[in-house]
């Protein structure tokens, strides 16, 4: 009995000291891999910046500091980033030649990145599409937003509002980083901000945290963007998201049944109303001018 026992309390001696060392081996081994794999860098900075041709003043206080949060807050949030890079060159495609056709800098592309992402997101106070217009300033330059159509969501239509706001602000302000706060808060609050604080230089100005940070969110992603493999990421040319070739076909009657007006044109709803965001349900009535549709190349 006695000699039973003891085996017994050598057995479990014998697979608690078996247990104990495999545990401390596997903890080893994830310190190990921990050590090897968790290995996370700060960020380059460049040591000097232009946006639309201005220089950034990194010099200013606190400003190279609160650049460098917006390069890290983007390079480490590795899947958004990568996203942002796929969905650039289809998103860029179409708002590139309007910026270069108003004579604005190609800079504010970044804009509409730091705005939305480049989708056609709704802001939790209403704001909609890539450039984020509220229904009221929409209509102010000149798209349509009523029961049938949204053209906020239309890229081509709201990327040349957004050009006019721009322009706009420039024309106000006189420098585009000024301009593009304005875009965040607008234009009354910059101002009010601007006088109240005695101060011309958006780097200078005391703002929201919204606001405040924008503009740096703005250089940051135009510096990963414009060098994503100094930042980590490597996209191929067959990574990047395309655009489907598609014909335009200019719409001048009222539309009663979308489903039914796809089938005939060979596509679907799916397509149509994918290719044609702002089409808002099933109809489209038009009352006057015109709207264009794009349908995909049969």
């Amino acid at each position: 009995m006695i000699k039973n026992l003891s085996l017994l309390l050598i057995t479990c001696f014998s697979v608690y000291l078996l247990f104990t060392a495999q545990k401390a081996s596997e903890n080893e081994e994830q310190q190990a891999t921990m050590e090897k794999g968790q290995q996370i860098y700060p960020v380059p900075i460049p040591n000097e910046m232009t946006f639309g041709g201005e220089l950034v003043p990194l010099n200013k206080y606190g400003v190279k500091e609160r650049l460098d949060r917006e390069l890290l807050a983007n390079t480490y949030w590795q899947s958004n980033m990568v996203l942002l890079l796929k969905r650039s060159k289809r998103a860029f495609a179409v708002i590139e030649p309007i910026l270069a056709e108003n004579g604005l800098p190609d800079d504010l592309k970044y804009l509409a990145v730091a705005e939305s992402g480049l989708v056609n997101a709704t802001s939790a106070v209403g704001a909609k599409g890539v450039w984020q217009f509220m229904p009221r300033t929409a209509k102010s330059y000149g798209l349509r937003v009523n029961d049938q159509a949204d053209e906020r969501l239309n890229l081509e239509k709201s990327t040349r509002a957004a050009c006019q706001y721009l322009k706009e602000a420039y024309d106000h302000f006189g420098n585009w980083s000024l301009a593009a706060a304005s875009y965040n808060q607008g234009r009354a609050a910059t101002n009010r901000d601007m006088a109240k604080q005695k101060v011309t230089d958006y780097y200078d100005l005391h703002l929201n945290t919204e606001t405040s940070r924008y503009m740096l969110r703005i250089l940051a992603l135009k510096q990963i963007m414009s060098n994503p493999n100094l930042y980590g990421f490597h996209i191929a040319d067959k990574d990047y998201y395309a655009s489907p070739a598609f014909k335009t076909i200019e719409v001048t009657e009222s539309i009663a049944n979308l489903s039914e007006y796809a089938q005939a044109i060979g596509t679907n709803y799916h397509i149509l109303k994918s290719m044609n965001p702002w089409i808002k349900g099933n109809e489209l009535l038009v009352t006057a001018g015109s709207y264009k549709l794009k349908a995909p190349l049969q």
